[in-house]
């Protein structure tokens, strides 16, 4: 009987203890969700106001994206600190765990922070800005959006491709809209026999019948490139605002194409040339 009444006392001690500060617990973290919701929504909204703030003071559009990033980043951080702080987890203790996880994190997370600081590199030197038509990694397109990791171009045929920002930073990156002209250069192949100077001037009449060429900084310019295996080879090249480049590069071709018959201009193609030695057939 003494047994039971110990295990009894005990047992009310320990709903006693349940009831008091479990009640307690619940409350703190009532509090602490209604906290971490309220203060979600403040982020957004002050993320919000900052990112109006840096648009109306003409701030680089590609530094707002990236400022916005940083700063939603940060708030949330604090915000769980606040929150887990509310619930009684000693802040010592957790900062202590934190930075021994930082070490197993940075390592885990070499390459991301090799995509961070390519961030930053892109926004301080800027090889390129929103709007920009960039190739690199294989890939061609507009530049969209410049995030704190990633970089976001939008290709041709309507495709999102996500570059890491280390490779933009660190590999090589052609950007086709920093310069006003570019120039455009063709290769036509005529076949050998054919008249080099009438594909010459045929070829240089399609040009100068485009008003989309320029004479400045070079006249259009049209020289014997190569004689290959199975073709003549003329090389062509002409100055065009980077706007029209692709339009002047098709336009061209399809004139050649549909004209060349009509100048006695061969299409040449693969071919191969084989004599027979009839004195050692037998």
């Amino acid at each position: 009987m003494k047994e039971i009444s110990t295990i009894t006392t005990k047992a009310d001690a320990l709903m006693k203890w349940v009831t008091t500060n479990g009640v307690d617990y619940g409350m703190k973290l009532v509090g602490a969700i209604i906290v971490l919701l309220i203060g979600l929504w403040v982020i957004k909204i002050i993320s919000d106001r900052v990112f109006k703030l840096m648009d109306k003071s003409n701030v680089d559009a590609a530094l707002r994206s990236f400022i916005k990033s940083i700063l939603t980043v940060v708030l949330k951080i604090v915000l769980i600190i606040s929150v887990l702080s509310m619930i009684g987890i000693q802040m010592t203790t957790f900062i202590a765990m934190l930075t021994a996880a930082s070490l197993a994190i940075g390592l885990a997370f070499r390459g991301s922070l090799s995509n961070f600081a390519g961030g930053i590199m892109i926004l301080f030197f800027k090889p390129f800005k929103l709007g920009d038509y960039i190739t690199a990694m294989g890939h061609g397109g507009t530049v969209t959006e410049i995030q704190i990791f990633n970089t976001y171009i939008l290709t041709s045929d309507n495709k999102t491709v996500i570059i890491p920002n280390a490779h933009l930073s660190n590999g090589v990156l052609v950007n086709n809209s920093t310069q006003e002209l570019r120039r455009v250069d063709w290769v036509f192949g005529i076949g050998y026999g054919d008249n080099y100077d009438t594909a010459k001037d045929m070829i240089l009449g399609f040009i100068k019948d485009d008003t989309r060429v320029l004479n400045s900084p070079a006249e259009p310019f049209i020289a014997l490139h190569e004689l290959a295996d199975s073709s003549v080879n003329l090389v062509v090249r002409a100055w065009v605002k980077s706007s029209d480049y692709w339009g002047v590069y098709f336009s061209i071709n399809e004139n050649y194409y549909k004209n060349a018959g009509s100048h006695n201009i061969n299409m040449p193609f693969p071919q191969m040339d084989v004599h027979f030695d009839k004195a050692n057939q037998n």
